[in-house]
């Protein structure tokens, strides 16, 4: 806060402080952690490792602010970084939300979104910081954890491993397509697209039955899949591409922003019961990992790389 600001102005970002935190801060808090109140967040311990991760949304390039509002925002932030953390199979320990906004935007609004999100998680938000923008952008922040040595990387899949994905893809793609038609924000593919939930139980069941490799489908599986092979120097054939109801082909390729989650082991048997066990739906075979990294197909065609991409 700039040093000329009044006493005024102090006592108005102080209000609005205190309504956010009312909003997002979590009600029951483990003994001898701090969240939101102080100059940073204390934490617990940490299990082996710490994951982190932080992603941001920008209104109007990341949601269409004109169909979609700042709550859907909030929410979709928050989900997007923490896909990061299921993409690792990492338990969330807490997040951190930054908020820049021009003057006059609703930040309770925004934060009811960022505080659903966090709920759905289970991942408490323990500090953040908000400023004054020309545009309005959320930058989250999230902190998780994995037994040493045990965060699943996406440079992992071997030669003869079995490809999954947690579910059918295009739901987000489709319902951006379906709300610009006037479609309601109730319809189910339509809530796929605003509150889209991450993969958190089905990353920790995949680590734990160990998996390859694994990572997020942010940016639809005609990208993500080839940015896995690679890291990983192999190619892949692919026998299918799962559609969800009411998407196209090309929706389920190339639209992204599902956050389900991409898949190799050498062990489908023990991927399936573990995910059956915890209650989780049953993963998705799609194709099989192979040794040429030439060589990426499906159904005995090229797969192209198709996908959303940042304009930098």
């Amino acid at each position: 806060m700039s040093s000329f600001s009044s006493e005024n102005d102090q006592a108005r970002e102080d209000n609005v402080l205190e309504r956010i935190a009312q909003i997002v801060g979590q009600r029951n808090i483990p003994d001898g952690e701090v969240h939101i109140g102080d100059d940073a967040a204390v934490l617990g311990p940490f299990l082996g490792q710490v994951v982190v991760s932080a992603d941001v949304a920008v209104y109007a390039i990341h949601l269409d602010s004109e169909l979609f509002s700042l709550e859907d925002l909030g929410f979709k932030a928050v989900t997007s970084a923490l896909s990061d953390l299921a993409a690792m199979g990492a338990h969330p320990r807490g997040l951190t939300v930054s908020v820049s906004a021009p003057p006059g935007t609703d930040l309770e609004e925004l934060h009811r979104g960022i505080s659903l999100a966090s709920e759905f998680s289970g991942c408490p938000v323990v500090g953040g910081d908000l400023s004054g923008a020309t545009d309005t952008s959320v930058a989250v922040s999230v902190i998780g954890e994995v037994p040493r040595g045990e965060a699943v990387l996406r440079t992992g899949a071997k030669n003869g491993d079995e490809i999954f994905v947690t579910g059918a893809l295009g739901s987000a793609s489709a319902g951006l397509r379906l709300r610009r038609g006037g479609a309601s924000l109730d319809n189910e593919l339509v809530t796929a697209q605003r509150r889209p939930l991450a993969r958190i139980n089905e990353g920790i069941a995949a680590r734990e039955s160990g998996v390859s490799a694994m990572m997020d489908l942010s940016d639809g599986i005609g990208l993500d899949l080839h940015r896995l092979a690679s890291a990983s120097n192999v190619g892949f054939a692919l026998y299918q591409v799962p559609i969800a109801e009411g998407a196209t082909l090309q929706e389920a390729i190339s639209g992204g922003e599902d956050y389900e989650l991409l898949i190799t082991t050498s062990d489908p048997e023990k991927l399936r019961s573990t995910f059956l066990q915890r209650g989780l739906r049953e993963p998705i075979s799609i194709g099989r990992v192979v040794s040429d990294p030439a060589s990426r197909t499906l159904e005995g065609q090229d797969f192209e790389k198709l996908g959303w991409q940042h304009q930098l």
